[in-house]
């Protein structure tokens, strides 16, 4: 009789392992067949973004998970997916940040990121460089920051060039919404801003006011000594931007910024023939204060960078869909020089990329000094 016993809890056993196993391989098969299905020639709404993601994780399982690392204002999940191997090395690994969509009406945007991450996952396996630095990197990628901005410009046509969040007004003001990229700690509201609610450069009422910036700085601001990279992805324009917006403040390590900007944007035109300009954003666009890419240079993130995808104009924020892949390919190659880059610096090199104020040329201490006045924060 106990012999009986023993029998039928271990083929019980042997059932639920089997039902676990195949639960989990369906799934797999599933989340792989979605990601084969999902047009990425088309723009989506947040929802299908939202399933995207599932099913690019629930494929992918030994390269994808997902986390969610802020709420926004009208309390729906900011969620990430990270790409990363296993490191049968047990060395550190470092971080690559990436997010798109931090401004509602530039679509392109999460359309790259989403872009970014379907690349990532179809090459890995076959390209041994991705696998190695894919062991050494993990690579976060939130497709849409300002998921409240972008769900609103999916309303109607009145709605579509929406750029800002949808944070109720201030107690001084009548219109919604702050513009997120104006709202980070990074020389906050000295250049480039409004504290008009109704502009759309409306900085909000102080720095990290709103709880999708607050989110990023908290997340990345974890792990700021591992991260080598912070890419910022817009539109338009067909530039790379590098720190600072403030025109008085200039980055320790500019000229490398400059180099490795440059060399992206040559990868870039050789895709489609697109010419991006590289500069800081008051060298090639206007003076701003208040940005993503700022605070991560401002924070200790040796290279930042923002992505200004296409047009210079015909379009704008109103792309279409027959231009999506084209500005996919093009920025996929742009981001992935950078990526390699600083991939190759730190582990072929054994030292790091200059993270803190090391260099002592009178342009290094001016700017400094400045950072300091400033915000209080040292480069």
């Amino acid at each position: 009789m106990e012999k009986i016993v023993k029998l039928w809890v271990f083929g019980l056993f042997l059932l639920i392992i089997c039902g676990l196993e195949t639960s989990r391989g369906h799934g797999l098969v599933e989340g792989l067949e979605s990601m084969r299905n999902y047009d990425y020639t088309k723009y989506h709404p947040m929802d299908e973004i939202y399933e995207w993601m599932k099913d690019v994780e629930r494929g992918n399982p030994e390269l994808v998970s997902s986390a969610v690392y802020g709420r926004t204002y009208e309390g729906r999940n900011i969620t990430l997916l990270k790409l990363g191997l296993k490191n049968m090395e047990a060395r550190e690994k470092k971080v690559i940040w990436m997010d798109c969509g931090i401004h509602a009406r530039e679509w392109i945007a999460p359309a790259f990121c989403q872009w970014f991450v379907k690349e990532i996952v179809n090459s890995y396996k076959t390209n041994k460089k991705l696998e190695r630095m894919l062991q050494n990197l993990d690579i976060y990628v939130t497709p849409v920051i300002n998921v409240d901005g972008y769900i609103f410009t999916w309303v109607n046509d009145t709605t579509r060039l929406w750029r800002k969040s949808r944070s109720p007004p201030p107690a001084s003001g009548s219109c919604y919404g702050v513009d997120l990229n104006r709202n980070f700690n990074a020389n906050w509201g000295t250049v480039g801003v409004s504290f008009d609610s109704c502009s759309n450069t409306y900085c909000g009422t102080s720095a990290g006011s709103e709880p999708e910036a607050k989110a990023v700085m908290a997340f990345v601001g974890k792990m700021v000594n591992q991260t080598l990279c912070f890419l910022t992805i817009h539109s338009a324009g067909q530039l790379i931007l590098l720190p600072y917006g403030h025109p008085q403040i200039s980055a320790p390590n500019y000229d490398e910024l400059i180099s490795v900007g440059e060399a992206a944007a040559g990868e870039m035109k050789k895709v489609h023939g697109m010419n991006y300009t590289v500069g800081t954003s008051p060298q090639i666009l206007y003076a701003n204060s208040g940005s993503s890419r700022d605070w991560a240079r401002l924070l200790g993130i040796p290279f930042s960078y923002t992505f200004e995808l296409r047009d210079k104009g015909e379009f704008s924020h109103l792309l279409p869909e027959d231009q999506i892949q084209p500005a996919c390919e093009e920025a996929y190659v742009g981001a992935l020089s950078i990526i390699t880059y600083v991939h190759d610096k730190t582990f072929n090199n054994s030292t790091l990329p200059n993270r803190g104020f090391s260099l002592v040329s009178k342009k290094a201490v001016w700017s400094t000094v400045m950072a300091v006045f400033l915000t209080g924060v040292l480069v």
